[in-house]
């Protein structure tokens, strides 16, 4: 069995993995993009999009770093529902592609919130020495449960769409 799937949390979530669609598109174009805009509502259901770097696990499940005292961070303990949008860097039209998501955001406690840390620590080595900055904030993930693909490489308007569980 692999190292992570050693407990009875990780079992069940290597069951998840198992019942989901092949992800592969959608997980190398988050290998290849480092940030995305998180869309929240504010109280007065005023739209809200937020830049913010981000880690990810094999799930497509997005991590990132906020002081809960944003309001981005306020509006997801009010309402966990979202939004995220991505793209990398392109020169062209033809080459535009990135994901939409739907989901919600929550923080990860315990393990969970361990394995994710050590995903974002992995990705970006220098919040190492953010220390004051890390100590004030909270780890949120963002859990998708539809995401398009759009990939106008492929011809102009193509999308690819998942549900999840």
């Amino acid at each position: 069995m692999h190292p992570t799937l050693a407990s009875g949390v990780a079992r069940s979530r290597a069951a998840v993995l198992l019942a989901m669609p092949d992800l592969t598109p959608v997980l190398e174009l988050l290998a290849e993009t480092q940030s995305m805009t998180l869309a929240t509502l504010d109280a007065d259901g005023s739209p809200r999009a937020t830049p913010l770097f981000f880690a990810y696990d094999e799930g497509a499940h997005l991590y990132f770093l906020s002081d809960p005292h944003t309001q981005h961070a306020l509006n997801l303990a009010r309402e966990p529902r979202c939004a995220v949008g991505l793209y990398p860097p392109v020169e062209g039209w033809r080459e535009i592609r990135g994901l939409q998501m739907k989901g919600r955001a929550h923080m990860p406690r315990g393990t969970d919130g361990e394995r994710a840390l050590a995903l974002y620590q992995r990705r970006f080595p220098f919040v190492a020495r953010l220390k004051t900055a890390l100590a004030a904030s909270k780890l949120f993930c963002f859990t998708p449960d539809w995401v398009r693909l759009i990939d106008n490489r492929r011809g102009f308007g193509y999308h690819q769409e998942w549900s999840l569980p």
